[in-house]
Order: structure tokens, then sequence, then C-alpha cells
């Protein structure tokens, strides 16, 4: 019997973690603190305790609106947000025990990372936001989902994956999609990863067992799909599925996986479908940028074919142009992996005073339609564009993501043609 006793951090630990940022060797900095925070107890005979397994943190940035006193810039953060939350608390107590002189190089480690309590927000007056359970071949998961108030018809349904830490409840409220879903009459369900399935809860997009057909949580969130189709008023050719960081990146290899359930596909910062193959590969991808796996059979596209036809799946990104901890380049490969070469760009530039500056492509097939869009946001970082801060990893300062997302997802249908 062996089990696994909290620590903190020797200051020999500290210094050459220290040592290793200031040489830009975060990584190893990174592991070694998450070593000198526990150690494995032995039992009668010496043996150690096993490690734990790798897990992926890829947690998002919150940014706090302009003016509050715990705002944080991109600078401030550079690699702060990959460094698990248990190892930032253990810092900040070294670096609050032993004073200034470690300070400020760990200064984003102990301070970026943390993020308020999650917050349910203000639901809408006249939907309704229940508890569910899904339990398959592949796994079971639970979800919230939002029932809009009574429409005549069959509604559209959008599948939301949350980032690293967060919840349903936080997610929701940290988007506010309910209250624009209320608006629109969508069903919005929104499943929930366990810290048993990873220790961060993070969705496991970089596990080839979980991004296949009927395969891990791949699986799993489709059964969720296809029950709340069953269950509900759902127009099948109306379902969308979106999400952010690892969310993101999940949500891109489930639309993959099923082009025959999904309409069409948001990326919020994340990653192409297939970019990674374990853990290596994840951090690889996040920091540098990768291409995405060739469809089954080697063809191109969401769904297969050839060069001409790669467009199967209406794709939406939006990224954040300063975003340290997922790279823009994996915004780039998820628009390659959705065909962009055959379409025409259509650029605009926006923004306000007081909100991001930004860049939104349309690119539209012969026809004039809209297949694919991308949001580039300007000094941005890597958090829910538009959101509320009674959610966690949200940037205020806009443009609203969510809006762009809905509005994205009704153009399309299931083997429909996008509106102009």
């Amino acid at each position: 019997m062996t089990d696994r006793t909290r620590t903190i951090p020797t200051f020999a630990d500290m210094a050459e973690a220290t040592r290793l940022t200031q040489a830009g060797r975060l990584q190893e900095a990174t592991a070694l603190l998450q070593r000198g925070l526990f150690r494995d107890d032995t039992d009668a005979a010496g043996r150690s305790g096993p490690a734990e397994p790798h897990t992926i943190d890829l947690v998002a940035t919150r940014i706090e609106p302009s003016g509050s006193p715990h705002a944080t810039g991109p600078s401030e953060i550079p690699h702060a947000a990959i460094i698990p939350d248990r190892v930032r608390e253990a810092v900040g107590q070294v670096v609050r025990g032993f004073g200034r002189g470690v300070a400020p190089v760990l200064k984003g480690f102990g301070k970026s990372g943390t993020h308020g309590p999650a917050s349910r927000g203000p639901e809408p007056d006249d939907g309704q936001f229940v508890e569910g359970r899904f339990t398959g071949a592949a796994g079971a998961r639970e979800y919230r989902l939002f029932v809009p108030s009574p429409r005549a018809g069959r509604r559209p349904l959008l599948v939301m994956l949350h980032g690293c830490s967060q919840t349903p409840e936080d997610f929701a409220a940290g988007t506010r999609m309910n209250a624009l879903a209320e608006i629109e009459g969508v069903y919005v369900v929104y499943p929930r990863q366990t810290s048993a399935a990873n220790g961060q809860k993070c969705w496991n997009w970089f596990q080839p067992g979980d991004q296949g057909r009927e395969m891990g949580e791949a699986g799993i969130i489709a059964g969720i799909t296809r029950a709340v189709i069953a269950e509900h008023a759902i127009d099948p050719s109306q379902v969308y599925i979106a999400g952010l960081s690892a969310g993101g990146a999940a949500a891109a290899n489930i639309a993959r996986a099923y082009p025959d359930l999904y309409a069409a596909v948001g990326v919020h910062s994340g990653l192409a479908a297939g970019c990674a193959r374990d853990v290596s590969s994840a951090m690889m991808a996040m920091h540098s940028g990768a291409p995405g796996a060739a469809s089954p059979g080697g063809r191109a596209g969401f769904g297969g074919g050839s060069a001409a036809d790669a467009v199967r799946m209406p794709t939406i990104v939006i990224h954040g142009a300063a975003d340290p901890t997922v790279s823009p380049r994996n915004g780039d490969a998820v628009l390659a992996q959705a065909g962009i070469d055959a379409l025409t760009p259509l650029r605009e530039t926006g923004g306000t005073g007081a909100g991001h500056a930004y860049t939104r492509t349309r690119y539209q097939d012969a026809a004039g339609s809209t297949q694919v869009e991308a949001w580039i946001v300007k000094g941005a970082g890597h958090a829910w564009a538009g959101g509320s801060p009674a959610g966690s990893f949200t940037d205020p300062r806009g443009p609203d993501a969510s809006r762009a997302m809905l509005d994205f997802f009704l153009s399309h249908r299931l083997g429909g043609r996008a509106s102009s």
C-alpha cells in the first residue's frame, strides 16, 4: 500500500527551477517543481509508490477587465498557464517564505494561474439549466443541459466543451452562451470532464484512444449528443460542437470523427484534429503549432474526399494573436484542415476603443456561401473573447466569440449549404 504525501519544494529546488526558467528550459523547471511538490511514501520493502499519470494542463489565462487591481497582461505570464495549479500554489508559498530573491523570476507562476471560484452566473428566467448523465459503451459522463423556453418546431443543439480546470457551470457563465441560446431557442449541452479521467479536468484531446469514432471521450460526447437529440425536440440537421482550449481541440477531433452528426464546429484557442498522439507531441503542438492528421484513408478535410471537396465540416476558428499557451499557428492548422485553399477569403477589420482590434476572414465557396470563418484577436491571450467575468478564463474586451459562433452555426445545416 503506497500513497503520495504533499510537500513543499526545497529552496535548492526553487533555486534550480529559477535557473532553468532564466535559461528558457521551462518544461524542466516545471518537472522539478512537480517532483518536489509530492514525494512517494514507501512500503516495508522499500518500494516506491507509482508516479501520477501525465496530464496536459491546457489551462486558459484569465484576463481581468481593464482597471482591475488584479489585471495581468500576456507579458507577465508567457508560460505560467501550463503549470499545474498545485505547483503554482507551492511556488507562491515558497516565494512568500523566502523573500524577494526568487520572486521576480517567478512573478507570473504564482499569479496568473489563479482564478475565482466557479460561478453559475445568472440564467435566463425562461430557460432551464438541468443536470443529466450519460452511460454508454465508451464510458459515462455527467452534463448540464440548457433547455430554452418552449418554441414551435424542432430546435438546434450546441455541444460546448469546457477548458481545463473548468466546469459546465463555470463555462456557461463565462461564455454567456445560455443567454444567447434563450434568444435563439437553442439547446446547449455542456459535458463534464472528471478529475479521474484527467487530473486537471482537461479533455484528453492528445490521446489516440479518445480521438476516434465510438472511442473513449469522442464516443462518450457523441453519445451524449445523440441522447439529447432523442430526448428533446432537436433538429438533427442543426447540431453543432464547439470548445475552448483543450475543449476546442477535442471538438475538432470529434467533428472529424462524426461528420454525419455535427453540421459545424467551433475551435476557440484550440488545436487541429489529430495533431498530437501523446504528451510529448501535445506539448510541441501547443508551443509551436502542428498540422492536423489526415482523415482516415489519407484524404483531405474533416470528412475525407479530394482537395476540391475538402470542406465537409463548416468551421469557425477564434484565436488570440498573443496567446502564450496555445500558439496561434494552431488556429492556422485548423483552417488548413478545413480546406480554405479551395475557398475565396474576404477580410475585414474591426474593434472598439475599449476592446481588442480583430481581423475577421470569411472563406466562401463558388456560390458565395461562407464555409469557414476565422477571427484573429489582436493583443488577446488564452481566454474566451467577449466573455463574462462571472466565469473563469474570459476576456471581456471582445469581440463576442459566443455571438460570432452562434451566428455562424445557425447559417449551416447538415447536408445543406450555408447562407451567404
